[in-house]
């Protein structure tokens, strides 16, 4: 199974390291450039134009290694590829996820309407693509979720459905905050990913019938996003040659958080994506304490000096490069932590 893995990380990588050099002269010649907003880190401001989009490469790389891979060992081990196969309600949520980021960078970058896609529409489009999934998961995977450091599960009934609604529109928007520092989402992806395809890996190997083939199918799929964000970071490190946008970051967040659904691994989502999950509470305490103190005091006060997190930590004096460092290494003792969690179950 480890050597199916390396062959889609492998040829991923290799599209990414083909098709980006030809690409990224293509945006460039299109003026498919990122805007800067104002209130972001100054330095920031000399990133003004940087070609965007790039996501829809990492995406292509990942989807294509998936499908050569998932198909050629399928159709030689008798897979079933029938409606309980994983390939394809993955395929949805993750197309899904980045067809609403993909909207918003067409008309921020093609469109010249720097505001995107309005809020309501955005919430719609994560609406119907989480509420879809979380329906399938729900008849299909089951209402139970796994209990990490135990051999037990946590069955949420019908409340299954709204709960992970939520979750999908939370983790393709946490992915999408996180995204602001070169090489920061890239670098904590291949590491959290790698993670995700070791477990699923590991249930593969203990499964039977469709929970064997979806534990396959889903390594397949985590290696070959490694294997993608391996080859941007040739392009996206500091400083970024091209950035993924949010048709990326949400391909991004719609894998992480479909491959954890599909294998009833949410709670491990927490350390796994610990980086992500925090570039969202941070907005969300930054936002909430401004409010309450300015509803009390006439003058709204701050936590962080910027959010997300990770520009306070600019803000502090930290280099782009150290940043990326710090998360990615929380990233790889946070997710070693959660491969042991499950040894009890597995």
């Amino acid at each position: 199974m480890f050597t199916q893995c390396a062959i889609a990380a492998g040829i991923a990588l290799s599209i990414m390291l083909l098709v980006m050099p030809k690409f990224l002269p293509y945006l460039k010649k299109l003026k498919f450039g990122q805007t800067i907003y104002d209130l972001g880190p100054q330095a920031h401001k000399a990133k003004q134009g940087t070609p965007n989009m790039g996501g829809i490469v990492i995406a292509g790389a990942t989807i294509i290694s998936l499908l050569l891979v998932a198909v050629i060992t399928g159709v030689r081990k008798g897979w079933n590829f029938g409606f309980s196969n994983a390939l394809w309600p993955l395929l949805f949520v993750v197309l899904g996820s980045m067809a609403v980021g993909f909207a918003d960078d067409f008309i921020k970058d093609v469109k010249k309407d720097h505001e995107g896609l309005k809020p309501k529409q955005k919430l719609i489009g994560q609406l119907f693509v989480g509420l879809a999934f979380s329906v399938y998961c729900y008849f299909k995977v089951g209402s139970d979720v796994i209990l990490p450091f135990t051999n037990h599960t946590w069955n949420l009934g019908v409340f299954y459905i709204p709960i992970m609604t939520v979750l999908v529109m939370f983790m393709t928007n946490s992915a999408n905050l996180q995204d602001g520092v070169d090489g920061i989402l890239s670098s904590v992806t291949v590491v959290g990913m790698a993670a995700f395809g070791v477990i699923a890996s590991f249930m593969a190997a203990n499964g039977a019938n469709d929970l064997a083939v979806n534990g396959y199918v889903i390594a397949i799929a985590c290696f070959a996003l490694v294997g993608a964000c391996i080859g941007f970071l040739r392009f996206n490190r500091h400083p970024a040659k091209i950035f993924m946008g949010d048709t990326g970051s949400m391909f991004i967040g719609g894998v992480m958080v479909g491959v954890a659904m599909l294998l009833k691994l949410e709670f491990v989502l927490i350390p796994i994506c610990f980086t992500c999950i925090m570039s969202s509470v941070s907005v969300m305490m930054q936002t909430t304490y401004f409010k309450i103190t300015k509803k009390k005091y006439g003058q709204g006060k701050r936590i962080f000096k910027m959010t997300p997190i990770h520009h306070h930590f600019e803000l502090c004096g930290m280099k782009e490069n150290q940043i990326v460092l710090m998360y990615a290494g929380v990233t790889l003792i946070l997710s070693l932590i959660a491969v042991l969690s499950l040894t009890a179950f597995y």
